[in-house]
């Protein structure tokens, strides 16, 4: 039977405990606010958020129900399906404009390919290649870059050097050569890509998260969940990583934009998607030879490759500043 004097200081413990507790939940609730209102003030992470916003949903309406998107949405506004030419002059400038081709019309608002397709429809279901490879390549090596650098700083020793040793040799060779040659082994096909781009970018989150568990795992309460016997899995996934992942939440937004522009790169090289699937790579590859009598072919996809990538760069600074304000100095 349990003293009533300890079985009191028992139920005080817990109490103290659970105010912790309850004293921590809302310092989180409170810290996430004050972030988001800190994004609110910064104008330019709403130009990112803003721009993000259209990107992903259009890149959601061409994936949830292509087909609907294609012909009933067609029936109402100028759209033809992608990968059909349009029955009309090829090369056609935007809406307003002559060239030797023919002038512009609110049918195909920003011209024709080459082969008579409407560039906007390709535009649009490119942004859908963009965002998948971006945001699945970023997560996949997020996720495994921060177990891997979380292992390895927790650790230390010869388990730091072996997987040190690993992500150095990762980041010898060039990412594009990489991919490449990932790619021509194992084929072209869009998993193979994002498979490909996630191997190039667990290297840098593997290494940034590390830098930031050697620092946090000397923390008292690091030490005091070691001491009550905790076991290691737990303290690095419960208490290591969620206090070590803002830097890699930062840095996962910057990524997907060098992410996309990894993807641009390889279908303008002619690996990636594959034609017919259009891609904003292959139409900037495509436009090469047209520059000279259609310089607009090649304008609207370099303007979308360039706008998403600094939409998710205004984002990640935003929330940068917001998460370290001291950054700002």
């Amino acid at each position: 039977m349990v003293p009533v004097s300890d079985s009191t200081a028992a139920v005080g413990d817990s109490a103290r405990t659970g105010g912790v507790a309850d004293a921590d939940e809302r310092s989180a609730v409170s810290r996430s606010s004050q972030v988001l209102r800190q994004l609110n003030r910064n104008s330019a992470s709403r130009v990112g958020l803003y721009v993000i916003g259209l990107v992903t949903l259009v890149a959601l309406l061409t994936t949830i129900d292509a087909d609907l998107f294609d012909y009933q949405f067609a029936a109402t506004f100028w759209y033809h399906p992608e990968n059909d030419p349009a029955g009309s002059t090829i090369l056609l400038p935007p809406v307003g404009i002559e060239n030797s081709f023919g002038t512009g019309s609110w049918a195909h608002p920003l011209g024709t390919d080459h082969r008579g397709r409407d560039i906007l429809v390709r535009l649009v279901y490119g942004t859908r290649i963009a965002v998948q490879v971006g945001l699945i390549a970023t997560g996949i090596g997020m996720t495994i870059g921060t177990v891997v650098g979380a292992v390895s700083g927790y650790y230390g020793g010869w388990v730091d050097d072996v997987l040190q040793r690993f992500v150095e040799s990762l980041y010898a060779i060039p990412f594009l050569i990489l991919v490449i040659a990932i790619m021509s082994a194992f084929g072209r096909e869009l998993g193979i890509a994002i498979v490909g781009v996630s191997i190039t970018t667990i290297p840098v989150f593997t290494r940034l998260i590390r830098s930031q568990v050697l620092s946090v795992r000397e923390m008292e309460y690091v030490e005091a969940a070691k001491a009550a016997g905790v076991r290691d899995r737990h303290i690095i996934f419960r208490h290591i990583i969620p206090n070590s992942f803002a830097p890699v939440l930062v840095q996962s937004t910057l990524q997907v934009g060098v992410n996309i522009l990894i993807v641009a790169s390889l279908s303008f090289l002619g690996f990636g998607v594959q034609p017919p699937t259009p891609s904003w790579g292959q139409m900037l590859a495509h436009s090469r030879q047209y520059m000279i009598v259609n310089p607009w072919f090649s304008i609207w996809p370099g303007l979308a490759i360039l706008a998403t990538v600094i939409g998710f760069n205004l984002l990640g600074d935003g929330l940068r500043d917001a998460i370290d304000p001291r950054s700002n100095d």
